[in-house]
């Protein structure tokens, strides 16, 4: 059986324009949407639900080489980097499945 990596990154997002949850929640929606369909990701908001300008994001994604884990998460970064919004602070992890 072969081994598998999944690539973890989790990001500190502000959003300044963002003066509502409903504000918040269309730019959330929006990068949770894109990092799906460009990079295959599972991606969960797991922080800051009731602040306005805040959202803490955690992507997933499975690949069957190291290398391309990490590729994939320099550009879900990178990606997120581009937005209308600011990227505080990004984490990441690689785990080995064996």
């Amino acid at each position: 059986m072969g081994t598998g990596y999944v690539g973890i990154l989790s990001v500190e997002l502000h959003f300044p324009e963002s003066s509502s949850l409903k504000g918040k929640r269309k730019y959330v929606k929006s990068a949770k949407a894109q990092l799906q369909n460009r990079f295959g990701a599972s991606v969960a908001e797991v922080d800051h639900h009731e602040l306005w300008q805040r959202a803490r994001l955690t992507l997933s994604c499975v690949t069957r080489e190291y290398r391309e884990a990490e590729h994939l998460l320099d550009d879900a970064e990178r990606f997120l980097s581009g937005q209308d919004f600011e990227l505080v602070r990004s984490e990441r992890d690689i785990v080995t499945l064996d």
